[in-house]
């Protein structure tokens, strides 16, 4: 099979070529002041409380608040990003909280329910 073969007057060139020096990049600058800071989002302690310490599903809830309050930020939306961060944050504490004092009343408590646990077991 050999390969089609065009004729001179069936050749269009797309685009003429002609060298005309260097380009010329223009810069446009935008100065944006802003008097009260960006809204935060918290997203990294929510996912952390999200893996680590997740007592009632609150990582789960402080995540998705943070994930709300990070698309907020980004439609252009300040002020439910500031609702949806403090939120977030609010949800991120209580976390934290429930999650030491859990762990505190697991060592207080921790013999005695291995105790419980060995004489439950030595019934059987």
């Amino acid at each position: 099979m050999e390969p089609p073969t065009y004729h001179e007057s069936e050749f269009v060139p797309m685009k003429e070529s002609r060298y005309e020096g260097p380009a010329v990049a223009q810069h446009t600058t935008v100065r944006i002041d802003r008097t009260e800071p960006m809204p935060r989002d918290h997203i990294i302690w929510s996912l952390c409380c999200l893996l680590y310490a997740n007592p009632l599903c609150l990582g789960l809830a402080a995540f998705c608040y943070s994930i709300k309050a990070r698309d907020r930020k980004v439609a252009g939306d300040l002020e439910a990003a500031r609702k949806h961060g403090s939120i977030a944050l609010c949800l991120n504490i209580f976390a934290l909280i429930l999650a030491v004092i859990m762990i505190i009343l697991f060592f207080v408590f921790n013999d005695r329910i291995m105790f419980f646990l060995h004489r439950l077991i030595s019934l059987v």
